[in-house]
């Protein structure tokens, strides 16, 4: 399994960000994690990435190739995020997964979650959901680091 650029953890609960931060250092995943507790924080921080809008000796700051998205958030939730994701420039999108990480099985959500092109998992995450992403979206042989 290749190692992907970073992940985004977006969840207004701590506990779930730092649990689901914790699976993928042990799975060794990625090198770069951030997380966010609501999708205005999380969206202006892609809004800063995709427009080169920081210093670029910044370590914080890596384009994300998956991220993992929470429906019910305060301040903006998930799909108030994903409406504004989408003006994002797509050449920047395009190498981004989505992928909607909710408690809500309701037909409704996983309707709305299709429309963005996100996959829809239910919470908890795990080892293995976190394979199945990554050998479905990253593991074509011209990916291979």
């Amino acid at each position: 399994m290749r190692k992907i650029s970073g992940v985004l953890l977006i969840d207004d609960d701590d506990t779930t960000n730092f649990l689901n931060q914790r699976l993928l250092e042990r799975m060794e995943v990625t090198d770069n994690i951030r997380t966010f507790v609501n999708g205005k924080q999380a969206f202006d921080y892609l809004y800063n990435v995709s427009n080169n809008n920081y210093e670029q000796t910044d370590a914080n700051y890596f384009q994300p190739e998956l991220i993992f998205l929470d429906i019910s958030m305060p301040v903006m939730d998930g799909f108030e995020m994903l409406d504004l994701y989408e003006r994002l420039d797509p050449e920047f999108r395009k190498n981004i997964i989505l992928a909607v990480l909710t408690t809500s099985t309701h037909p409704q959500d996983t309707d709305a979650a299709q429309k963005y092109s996100a996959e829809y998992l239910t919470k908890p995450l795990t080892a293995e959901k976190v394979k199945n992403l990554i050998s479905k979206h990253f593991s074509s042989t011209n990916q291979e680091a």
